[in-house]
């Protein structure tokens, strides 16, 4: 999935390892396991440690790092989520914000490209207010309004 998503094959991988993984690993540990290079391991750990979805942990006794994934699933999709707004919506939303600013500004620019802009702008805006408000609805709440599916649609249209 990591590949279709656009993440590192190896990311991703040692994403899945970690998550599977009944007890936390050390970097040596994913490295041998997967047959990937130790200075690769490094680098998919400090992203993934970025994204929140693994954590470093210590043993009792042991001096090296161990890392454990998030098993929480919906916590997964959450970070995954808010990490993807943060680095693709946010600064697409400051973009448009320019880019509407600057057609105002500008007397050549066509009636129909701005219209355009403006509405991409309230299209992009409106969807991250709703991800910002579902978000923060209580979990048991979430997975009823996922349950409801399309039968959503009969209670909104009343």
């Amino acid at each position: 999935m990591g590949s279709i998503w656009g993440v590192n094959r190896s990311v991703s991988q040692i994403h899945a390892l970690l998550y599977i993984s009944d007890r936390p690993l050390t970097a040596e540990d994913i490295a041998e396991q997967l047959g990937i290079a130790r200075s690769n391991v490094s680098v998919s750990l400090k992203e993934l440690m970025g994204w929140q979805l693994i954590r470093r942990v210590h043993t009792m006794g042991d001096r090296r790092d161990f890392f454990k994934a998030d098993a929480d699933l919906w916590d997964i999709l959450i970070k995954v989520a808010d990490g993807r707004k943060k680095r693709e919506l946010d600064p697409t939303i400051d973009m448009l914000v320019g880019a509407a600013a600057a057609c105002k500004q500008d007397g050549e620019t066509p009636a129909d490209v701005k219209r355009r802009i403006a509405e991409m702008h309230r299209f992009v805006s409106t969807m991250t207010d709703w991800y910002e408000q579902v978000k923060s609805l209580p979990r048991a709440t979430l997975l009823k309004l996922l349950g409801l599916g399309a039968k959503v649609a009969k209670v909104v249209s009343g």
